[in-house]
């Protein structure tokens, strides 16, 4: 990876430092199809749990009991943390969409080290435009996602003190920090699109450059 590019990508450990979740905690995006797919894959391996205990047991009869016990707690862990997850998804959706952001903006900086993986090894056809440019933009970028998910993990946290005590936000702080981070969310999103594109432009050369080959 070229020095430009080292430390923009927004890792999970400081994706949890930021938001105070592990992106692994919750489903992403938080739909019902996913839900239910992913419930289902749990299912799945609750089965084949089920069936390695009964085969478990016709091994070693005298262990029943011990079997019985810590394949149920398998299962019941399976269906605690799916469940878990999908109250926490549900819950902090403003979150999940934002660790949407996170992976969108991820996958534009691994795109751009393959194109210079690619560019490096003799196919100057495929160099990226505005390089400078698209770096400035996705380094500004990452300082708005840091921002918004630092200011959002603050409210969350504190969600059940400005409820409480709604009288001591005269200045409307709530609704106008919500206003700051949406704004944020929303330059992050042209700055990244404007990445995103031309991203895509340069996959269009690499396909050209496939094809002249062929």
């Amino acid at each position: 990876m070229q020095t430009d590019l080292q430390g923009l990508e927004i890792t999970k450990g400081e994706l949890k430092r930021c938001s105070g979740v592990s992106i692994d905690a919750v489903f992403s995006p938080p739909t019902l199809p996913k839900f239910l797919s992913e419930i289902t894959k749990t299912f799945l391996i609750i089965i084949l749990i089920g069936l390695s205990n009964f085969v478990l047991v016709q091994v070693f009869p005298e262990y029943f009991k011990t079997l019985v016990a810590l394949h149920l707690v398998a299962a019941v862990g399976l269906l605690f943390n799916d469940f878990n997850k999908i109250y926490l998804s549900y819950k902090h959706r403003n979150l999940v969409r934002m660790f949407e952001d996170v992976k969108r903006y991820n996958s534009v900086i691994k795109a751009i080290d393959i194109n210079d993986q690619i560019e490096a090894v003799g196919n100057p056809g495929v160099c990226l435009r505005n390089r400078e440019q698209v770096i400035h933009a996705l380094a500004l970028a990452r300082e708005d996602i840091i921002r918004a998910l630092k200011t959002e993990r603050i409210l969350r946290e504190n969600e059940s003190f400005i409820k409480s005590n709604s009288q001591l936000f005269d200045n409307n702080l709530i609704a106008l920090t919500a206003l700051q981070v949406s704004d944020k969310a929303s330059e992050h999103g042209r700055l990244l699109n404007e990445a995103l594109q031309i991203v895509v432009d340069v996959q269009e050369e690499m396909r050209k450059l496939q094809n002249q080959r062929l």
